[in-house]
């Protein structure tokens, strides 16, 4: 047989990657003779394709795998992917807008299909681009975020929290989306830069001799001040630290404390 001169991934990896699983090679049994090694696969979202991230990492993860497998442990990589939530909830949106197709016009239910359609039409490609990297993972213990049996060990484990007090409720600042009316956490939410604005807050000394200027691009958070802080070595306010100033507004006893985290190159004039 001769060899092709230029070398095909599509005549090769997919029959190779078909052995493998048609041999059971990523799978994973409970075995007690055998010193387990297991990862949990971080599941990504099924708001489309996977990016080279993914690719880093599951590469990373499957050399972990291959590398205890060869050891002779009992290895388990767990894969799954994740629903994604209120992001995955934006990209049906949008697929939806661009037919002229509100979600609201549609009602809940309807809507769901929608995101139901979605993940399996975007779940098969994340799970077929995994295997085109190689990825050792025990497909026949795939998990999606939403399984019931998932939800419920969620739910279980909720409770649990709660019932032993480790779970609680209080007010806290939190990020909304007034267009979706729901909390999104950090890592949902798009920071764009934008030019502010300083405003210079003079904080009177307690016996109303002298005064420190604070600059800010947040003057409201000025009612929660509890000190003023100066650098140890800033020579201008080396007389100040100990003594208290007056809090503006609310005519609380402040004290000045000595920082070093504070920058003494950065002078703000108003």
């Amino acid at each position: 047989m001769e060899l092709s001169k230029e070398y095909n991934h599509k005549d090769v990896e997919d029959k190779i990657y078909k052995q493998w699983e048609d041999n059971g090679c990523f799978n994973s049994e409970i075995n007690p003779l055998k010193e387990p090694f297991v990862i949990m696969m971080p599941p990504p979202n099924i708001t489309g394709r996977l990016h080279t991230g993914h690719a880093l990492n599951f590469t990373l993860q499957d050399i972990f795998i291959r590398f205890n497998r060869m050891l002779g442990k009992e290895t388990l990589w767990l894969p799954g992917i994740d629903h994604a939530g209120i992001a995955t909830q934006s990209v049906v949106e949008r697929e939806l807008l661009s037919k002229g197709i509100k979600r609201e016009d549609i009602g809940r239910e309807k809507f769901l299909e929608e995101v139901w359609k979605w993940k399996e039409e975007y779940g098969d490609t994340i799970l077929d681009q995994c295997k085109k990297l190689g990825v050792s993972a025990d497909w026949r213990r795939l998990r999606f975020t939403l399984d019931d049996r998932y939800a419920d060990a969620v739910l279980e484990a909720f409770v649990t929290y709660y019932n032993e007090g480790l779970l609680y409720r209080g007010e806290k600042i939190i990020n909304w989306c007034p267009r979706c009316h729901t909390a999104l956490s950090d890592i949902e939410v798009e920071y764009q830069e934008e030019n502010g604005k300083l405003y210079f807050i003079r904080y009177p000394s307690e016996d109303g001799s002298d005064s420190i200027v604070v600059a800010t691009t947040r003057p409201e958070t000025m009612l929660g001040d509890t000190a003023v802080a100066v650098h140890p070595a800033d020579l201008r306010y080396k007389d100040f630290v100990g003594k208290f100033v007056i809090l503006p507004l609310v005519g609380r006893r402040i004290p000045i404390v000595a920082d070093e985290a504070v920058d003494p190159e950065l002078v703000l004039v108003p």
